[in-house]
């Protein structure tokens, strides 16, 4: 999930009680939910594919998740000493209260990575491999909304932070309206917007309500707790979803005579009703987009070859430092070669079907290797005799 999401859940977690456990406890719990994106040294230190070497890796790990949040209180109830000593004040901070806090808090990271399709390698450094939610889109206006509006009104703000609030209100409001348009059709698209802005309303109604003061924990536990039944309805239509996609991926590889062997149903942006499935067969990968509500699908499938190690442009591209990353990160992934037929250089356009298509660029979710056409063609001519 993205990192906004992170720190609301680690507010609204605070404000549920912990909070209480110790003097900057609220915000050790922010520190602890946005904890395991620490790998996002590997960007600073290298390039964006030492990140997706390591991103949700070992910092997301069960291992890493737990160290952390060991890490963590250390590092407050030092500073604590150091600001002690230097000021001739007495120590402040609790260290059994941050830990409580970390404990319960840290997990929440990979548990709300988890639940996307981008997934999360809890098992590392043991296993690479990757476990995926499928329930949840990697950015959840939803949730914005509700942990946002509960840890608002959880919140005693003074007037600097109700500036900053407001301005965090502004921020997702012109991403809801804006950045989200693209992806969402008419009419969901306005109805998302009217269910936005009558949450923020709602928000803003409760907020001039004196009485709620001794509801705070309340209010924070409630947020919560609706968050978690999201999560179930989510599960309830995932379900929906995936046994509709089966029968779908059936038909459609029944009739080239195919057989389903792996299928995978994802969430979309902001629309809990249209799901988007990738599945493969023995020589093919194959995506389309459906509706519950409909019995038609919400776009056409396209097909494309699963890799073949063999072919002398993929092996040669395979290769690639970029391409071996790549591959380790992708759920489904798919390669084209540009011009096949060429004198002195091509391209092998690979992607993840989950995000998108060869030759459409999309951050680490696609990517072109440059193969020097000589060689690979006297290759294939050998090969062939």
């Amino acid at each position: 999930m993205d990192n906004i999401t992170h720190s609301l859940v680690g507010l609204a977690v605070a404000k549920a009680g912990l909070e209480k456990l110790s003097p900057t406890a609220t915000l050790a719990s922010i520190v602890a939910a946005n904890a395991p994106d620490a790998d996002i040294i590997y960007l600073l230190a290298g390039d964006r594919w030492s990140f997706l070497a390591h991103h949700r890796g070992l910092s997301h790990s069960i291992i890493g998740t737990f160290t952390l949040a060991l890490l963590i209180p250390l590092i407050f109830y030092s500073i604590d000493i150091l600001i002690a000593s230097a000021t001739n004040r007495e120590r402040v901070v609790s260290f059994k209260g941050l830990l409580i806090t970390c404990l319960a808090v840290a997990p929440t990271h990979p548990l709300l990575d988890w639940t996307n399709n981008y997934g999360v390698r809890l098992l590392s450094p043991w296993s690479s491999r990757w476990f995926y939610g499928d329930l949840v889109f990697i950015v959840d206006p939803f949730m914005w909304l509700v942990i946002g509006g509960a840890a608002f009104l959880a919140s005693s703000p003074s007037r600097k932070q109700l500036i900053l609030w407001l301005g965090l209100a502004a921020v997702l409001t012109l991403i809801v309206f804006f950045g989200a348009s693209e992806r969402l059709g008419e009419p969901h698209l306005f109805w998302f917007r009217i269910l936005w802005i009558g949450g923020l309303g709602c928000a803003t109604v409760l907020f001039r309500l004196e009485r709620l003061v001794r509801w705070k924990r309340t209010i924070a536990l409630a947020g919560l707790t609706i968050v978690v039944l999201y999560w179930g309805g989510l599960f309830s239509l995932h379900a929906h979803a995936l046994s509709k996609s089966r029968n779908e991926a059936a038909a459609i590889a029944s009739s080239r005579g195919e057989n389903v062997l792996e299928i995978a149903a994802m969430p979309t942006l902001a629309n809990p009703f249209e799901w988007r499935t990738v599945f493969t067969t023995e020589s093919s990968i194959y995506r389309f987009d459906l509706l519950l509500s409909s019995s038609r699908l919400r776009s056409e499938p396209v097909r494309f070859e699963r890799l073949n190690a063999v072919n002398a442009w993929l092996k040669e591209a395979q290769s690639d430092r970029r391409a071996r990353i790549f591959l380790g990160f992708a759920r489904f992934p798919v390669a084209r070669v540009v011009d096949p037929s060429c004198m002195e250089q091509t391209l092998v356009q690979f992607a993840d079907l989950r995000y998108t298509e060869p030759g459409t660029q999309r951050g680490t979710f696609a990517l072109e290797v440059p193969v020097e056409c000589a060689t690979q063609t006297a290759e294939t001519q050998t090969n062939e005799r």
